[in-house]
C-alpha cells in the first residue's frame, strides 16, 4: 500500500459543506515509482549550480552544490555554475568573486561557467536578455503568456482582498488584462512605451509529476470557488529581465541539464517550471528537492543560528575537506553491505566515485556544528603529517604571535606537531588550553591550593633550584627524599601548573620538551613569588 502524505498551503476553517479547499499537496514515498529513483551511473548526468550572487555562498548552498557535483562526477557527467543575477537590486558586492573562491578552496571544479566558458553559454543570467526576449515572444506568438499592464497599487488590492476570501486563496490575479486587450491592443500598448509584464498563462490543473526523492507530487494552488482568481505567475518583468521561474526553465533546456538537485523550499514551484517545458513542448529534467537545513532543536537554520558563509568557517580554521564531509551528509549516507561497520569519513575521491542519489534521506537535515568540529579535528591530525602543509600552517600561526618574545617559526612548527592531536582547528593554539606555549600564564593561590596545601608549598622552591626536568623519574625521588609524605601525583601536578597553570591535554614530557629546561626554571620562580 502507497502512504500518502497531504500538506495543505494554508489552514482555514470552512464556513460551509459547499466551499472546497481546492489546494492539494500530496507526497508520494518513493516506493510508489522505485524504478525512478535509482540513478543509471553508466548514463552521463549534466547538473548545474545556479546561486544568486546576493549574499555569500552558506552551507545550504554548499550543500545542494555538492549534490550536484557529485553526481555529475560519479556518472562521469558535467557540472555547471551559472549566475541567476537578474535581481539586481539585491545584488552585493564581493558575491560572485565569493563564489568562485569558496568553490575552488572547496576542490568543487567547474566544467562550464563564467569563469572557464562553455558551449552553452552565456552563463551570467543578465547576459542572456536576448535569449529570454526571443522565447517571449515565442509565448506571446502561442498565446501562452500575455502582458499585464496593471498598476502596483491595483495589483495590491487582489493580493489583500484574496486573503479576505472565505476560504482565502493563495493566487490572486483576476486576469483583467487578458480578458480587456486583444493581441494587437497589448501590441501596441507596449510599442506605445507603456510599462508591462508579461505574465504565463496557467492551466487549469498542474500536471502531477516525480521527485526522484520524494515520489509522486500533485500540487495544486488554493483557489475559492466563487471568486476565481488564477495563478499566472509573472516570467518578465518590467525592466525587461526574467523571473526565477522563466529563466531556470530556459536555461536548464537550453544547456541541456538532466538533473535538478535543490532545496526543498522549490518543490511547491516545480509545477509552474513543468508547465513552462510543456508549453514549449520541452523534454523536462529529473527534478530531486532535498530537504531543509534545521539545528539539533529542529529549527530552521539561519544565519542567526549558524548557517554562516563558508568562507568565515575558513577563517575560523575549518578545512575544505571537514566542510566537504560535514556537509554530504545532510541528508545522505552511502548504502552499506550487511554486517558493514557504520562510517562517517569520506573524502571527496569517496565521494566522486561512490556517491548516488539513492542514499539520499527525506527527513530535515540536522546540522550539528559539533560533528563538524570532529572532522575538522580528523582531518587536521591527518595533515599536519604533510610537510608542506605543516610548513604553511606554522608560517600562518608564526605571522599571527607576538614576536617579540623570541619566538620562532620552528618553534610554532613543533608545538603544532606535538599538539596536533588535540587542536580542532589551527586557531585552537590561541585558545587558553594552548596559549601556555607562547607567553607565561598568571597563578593564583587558589589554583595552586589545588595542587599543594599551604605547608607544602616549599615543593615549588625545590623544583625551582633543579636544574634538568627531562628526566622526571630521576628528580621525582630527589624531591620525595625531602618531602616524603607528597605524592608523585602532586608533583607532577605542581610542574604542570608551573608550566601552564594547571591546562589538560598535553602530555607533561612533552610540555617539557618543547618549552626547554630553561623556560621551566623560569616559570617554576614565577610561581614562586606568589608564595
Amino acid at each position: 500500500m502507497v502512504r500518502v502524505r497531504t500538506l495543505h498551503t494554508s489552514r482555514c476553517s470552512l464556513n460551509s459543506s459547499k466551499m472546497q479547499l481546492h489546494t492539494k499537496f500530496t507526497l508520494r514515498r518513493k516506493s510508489a515509482q522505485k524504478e525512478e529513483v535509482s540513478t543509471d551511473s553508466k548514463t552521463p548526468a549534466r547538473t548545474r549550480f545556479a546561486p544568486s550572487p546576493t549574499g555569500f555562498l552558506h552551507l545550504g548552498s554548499l550543500r545542494t552544490a555538492l549534490y550536484n557535483y557529485l553526481l555529475a562526477r560519479a556518472t562521469g557527467g558535467q557540472f555547471l555554475l551559472r549566475l541567476e543575477d537578474t535581481d539586481q537590486k539585491r545584488l552585493v558586492t564581493g558575491a560572485e568573486e565569493n563564489i568562485y573562491d569558496t568553490l575552488n578552496w572547496l576542490g568543487i571544479k567547474i566544467d562550464e561557467g563564467p569563469t572557464v566558458g562553455g558551449a552553452y553559454g552565456p552563463y551570467r543570467q543578465s547576459d542572456r536578455s536576448e535569449i529570454y526576449t526571443r522565447y517571449i515572444n515565442e509565448l506571446l506568438d502561442k498565446g501562452l503568456a500575455y502582458r499585464c499592464f496593471c498598476s502596483k497599487s491595483r495589483l495590491d488590492g487582489l493580493r489583500d482582498s484574496a486573503k479576505l476570501l472565505k476560504p482565502p486563496t493563495t493566487v490572486s490575479y483576476d486576469r483583467h488584462c487578458l480578458k480587456v486587450y486583444t493581441k494587437e491592443e497589448s501590441a501596441a500598448k507596449a510599442a506605445q512605451g507603456e510599462e508591462f509584464t508579461v505574465r504565463f498563462l496557467s492551466p487549469d490543473k498542474y500536471q502531477e509529476f516525480n521527485d526522484l526523492l520524494h515520489g509522486n507530487v500533485n500540487w495544486q494552488p488554493q483557489v475559492n470557488p466563487f471568486d476565481k482568481r488564477f495563478e499566472d505567475p509573472v516570467l518578465l518583468k518590467s525592466d525587461g529581465l526574467p523571473t526565477y521561474h522563466f529563466a531556470n526553465v530556459v536555461d536548464d533546456h537550453l544547456m541541456k541539464i538532466t538533473h535538478v538537485i535543490r532545496g526543498e523550499e522549490w518543490l511547491a514551484s516545480t509545477p509552474k517550471h513543468i508547465a513552462l517545458y510543456e508549453a514549449f513542448e520541452w523534454r523536462k529534467p529529473k527534478f530531486v528537492h532535498i530537504p531543509l537545513l534545521t539545528t539539533v532543536d529542529n529549527k530552521k537554520l539561519s544565519k542567526r543560528t549558524g548557517d554562516i558563509d563558508i568562507m568565515s568557517l575558513k577563517r575560523q580554521g575549518y578545512l575544505p575537506e571537514a566542510l566537504i564531509n560535514f556537509a554530504v551528509l545532510f541528508g545522505w549516507a552511502p548504502k552499506r553491505a550487511q554486517g558493514e561497520k557504520s562510517n562517517e569519513i569520506y573524502s571527496m575521491d569517496f565521494l566522486e566515485k561512490h556517491f548516488n542519489l539513492d542514499g539520499l534521506t527525506v527527513g530535515n537535515a540536522k546540522v550539528d556544528f559539533q560533528k563538524l568540529n570532529y572532522f575538522n579535528k580528523h582531518y587536521l591530525q591527518q595533515k599536519l603529517q604533510d610537510p608542506e602543509f605543516l610548513d604553511r600552517a606554522s608560517a600562518d600561526i608564526y605571522a599571527k604571535l607576538n614576536q617579540d618574545r623570541g619566538i620562532t617559526q620552528e618553534y610554532v612548527k613543533k608545538v603544532l606537531v606535538k599538539t596536533g592531536s588535540s587542536l580542532t582547528t589551527l586557531d585552537s593554539v590561541f585558545d587558553e588550553s594552548f596559549k601556555f606555549y607562547f607567553e607565561r600564564p598568571t597563578y593564583t593561590r587558589k589554583g595552586l591550593e589545588n595542587v599543594l596545601k599551604p605547608g607544602e608549598y616549599g615543593v615549588v622552591k625545590l623544583l625551582a633550584e633543579q636544574t634538568d626536568f627531562t628526566d622526571l623519574k630521576a628528580l621525582i625521588p630527589r624531591i620525595m627524599a625531602v618531602y616524603p609524605d607528597i605524592t608523585k601525583k602532586n608533583i607532577y601536578q605542581t610542574i604542570r601548573y608551573a608550566i601552564s597553570a594547571g591546562q589538560p591535554g598535553t602530555k607533561l614530557p612533552d610540555m617539557i620538551e618543547l618549552l626547554g629546561n630553561e623556560e621551566v626554571i623560569a616559570r617554576l620562580n614565577s610561581l614562586k613569588e606568589i608564595l
